[in-house]
C-alpha cells in the first residue's frame, strides 16, 4: 500500500457544510458542546459529542452514547445532510483565519506505514482516551476526527494543491471564530496518481495533532485484521484519515503556564532564586517572548522579561533545549518545586489563542500567583523530536487554526 491513497469521503451535501462543522470533539465539554449544538439539528457534535442528546450528566463513555452517535450519523445520512462521493478523491482543504492561510491535502494514510514510525509521532497517549476514539470508530464504522499532520518540503505538491484550489470549494463554510474552512474535491485520476507518488518519494510525514485519534486507528485494524480471515491489506480499515499540510504552513501559538503560590516565598525572595539561572528584566509592557529561551513573567502586576544563562541550554538533544524544558528544569522544579507537570494541581496551561491579557486576567483576579509566556513551538523544532524518536514536552504545541470535525470522514467499509 502506498503512504497515502484516495477515498471515498462522507461530507456535508451542497450547501449544508455551514449547518454542519463543529470544533474538534476534544476542544468542548460535554456542556459547552451542548450549548453550541443548541437548536443546529445537523451539527456535527451530535455526532462527535452525542451525549448532548441524552440526558444531563451521562458518562460520556456510557455504551449507549456511542449507539446514540451512531445512529445520528445515519440519520444525517438518510436525509441527505451527508453523501459520501461515489468514487474515491482527495482533497483540498485550506484553512483561513485572520492573515494567516494554509493548504493542505485529506487523504487515507497507510496505517502500516504509521506502525512503522514512518508516519512520525511525538507524544505520549492515554489509554482511556485511545479506548474512546477505538469505541466511537467501532461504533460509527468511520473515521469521523482528521488526523492533523505535515509534510516535509515538496514545491511539487505545494503547486498542485495550489492548483485544486484555484476555483469555486465544494464546501465553504465560516465557522465560530471567523475560521474558513474551504473544500475542493480532486477527482482528476492522473493528479491523484501524481500526488500519490509525490508524497511516495518523501521519507517521512509528522503528525500535528491528533495522536490518540492515529492510535485508535491503528487498534482498529489490528482488531479488524485479526478478525478477518479474507484480509487483503486493502480495506479501508487500513487507513487513517488526515490532513497533511506544507510544515511552512503549519501555524503553532505559545503555550503559556499559570502557577498558584510561590512555593513558600515572597516576590523578592522568589526573583532571587529566578536569577540564579535568568537575567531578569522588568518590563514596561507585557512580555510576548521574541525568540526561544526567552520568557515572559507576570508577577505581583508587572510585568518581567527572563533569558536563560547560554551555558544551560544543551545543543545537541531537540528536548532538553526546548522552552518548556527549560523552564521546567530551571525554575518550575527547582525553584517552585512543580515536578509534576501533568498532575500538580497548581499549574495550568493557557493557549496563545487567549492572548497575555488572559494571563494578566488569571493572576490579577488572585486565581493564580504567576503567569509565564513562552515563544512558540517551532515546526522545525517539533520535527527534530519526532525524528530523534522522542518526546515534545507536555503542552508545548497548540495549532491554529484548527481541523473541523464533520468537513469530510472516512467510511471503513
Amino acid at each position: 500500500m502506498p503512504l497515502i491513497r484516495p477515498f471515498a469521503g462522507l461530507r456535508p451535501a451542497s450547501g449544508r457544510a455551514a449547518e454542519v462543522i463543529a470544533p474538534p470533539y476534544d476542544v468542548l465539554s460535554s456542556d459547552e458542546a451542548r450549548a453550541r449544538a443548541a437548536g443546529k439539528p445537523w451539527s456535527f457534535l451530535h455526532i462527535s459529542k452525542p451525549e448532548i442528546d441524552l440526558p444531563a450528566g451521562i458518562d460520556p463513555y456510557a455504551p449507549q452514547v456511542y449507539a446514540k452517535a451512531a445512529e445520528n450519523l445515519g440519520r444525517m445520512v438518510r436525509e441527505g445532510i451527508l453523501a459520501r462521493d461515489p468514487a474515491p478523491c482527495y482533497y483540498a482543504y485550506r484553512l483561513i483565519m485572520g492573515k494567516h492561510t494554509q493548504t493542505g491535502l485529506v487523504a487515507a494514510a497507510s496505517i502500516a506505514e504509521y506502525d512503522t514510525n514512518r508516519i512520525r509521532k511525538h507524544e505520549h497517549t492515554q489509554t482511556a482516551k485511545e479506548d474512546d476514539r477505538v469505541r466511537q470508530i467501532d461504533a460509527l464504522n468511520a473515521q469521523t476526527g482528521p488526523v492533523m499532520a505535515a509534510y516535509p518540503d515538496a514545491r511539487d505538491v505545494d503547486e498542485i494543491l495550489a492548483r485544486c484550489s484555484a476555483g469555486a470549494p465544494d464546501s465553504d463554510a465560516t465557522a465560530d471564530g471567523g475560521v474558513r474552512h474551504s473544500l475542493w474535491a480532486v477527482r482528476d485520476a492522473e493528479i491523484q496518481a501524481r500526488l500519490t507518488r509525490a508524497f511516495d518519494a518523501m521519507p517521512a510525514l509528522y503528525i500535528a495533532d491528533g495522536h490518540h485519534r492515529s492510535a485508535a486507528a491503528s487498534r482498529v485494524a489490528a482488531a479488524r485484521r485479526a478478525a478477518d480471515r479474507r484480509h487483503t491489506g486493502e480495506e479501508n480499515y487500513n487507513t487513517f484519515l488526515t490532513v497533511i499540510f506544507p510544515h511552512h504552513q503549519l501555524q503553532i501559538l505559545d503555550y503559556n503556564r499559570v502557577v498558584a503560590g510561590l512555593n513558600g516565598m515572597d516576590a523578592g525572595a522568589f526573583l532571587a532564586r529566578v536569577r540564579e539561572n535568568f537575567s531578569v528584566d522588568i518590563s514596561p509592557t507585557p512580555v510576548k517572548p521574541a525568540r526561544p529561551a526567552e520568557f515572559g513573567l507576570y508577577l505581583a502586576g508587572q510585568w518581567y522579561r527572563l533569558t536563560i544563562r547560554r551555558e544551560l541550554i544543551p545543543v545537541n538533544d531537540p528536548v532538553a533545549r526546548h522552552d518548556a524544558t527549560l523552564l521546567s528544569d530551571y525554575l518550575l522544579g527547582p525553584i517552585l518545586g512543580i515536578k509534576d507537570l501533568r498532575r500538580d494541581k497548581r499549574i495550568d496551561y493557557v493557549g496563545g489563542i487567549r492572548g497575555l491579557t488572559e494571563l494578566e486576567k488569571r493572576v490579577n483576579s488572585g486565581e493564580m500567583t504567576a503567569a509565564f509566556a513562552l515563544h512558540p513551538t517551532r515546526m522545525e523544532d517539533l520535527m527534530a523530536v519526532a525524528e530523534a524518536g522522542k518526546v515534545m514536552p507536555t503542552k508545548s504545541t497548540w495549532f491554529e487554526p484548527k481541523l473541523a470535525d464533520g468537513m469530510v470522514s472516512h467510511v471503513l467499509d
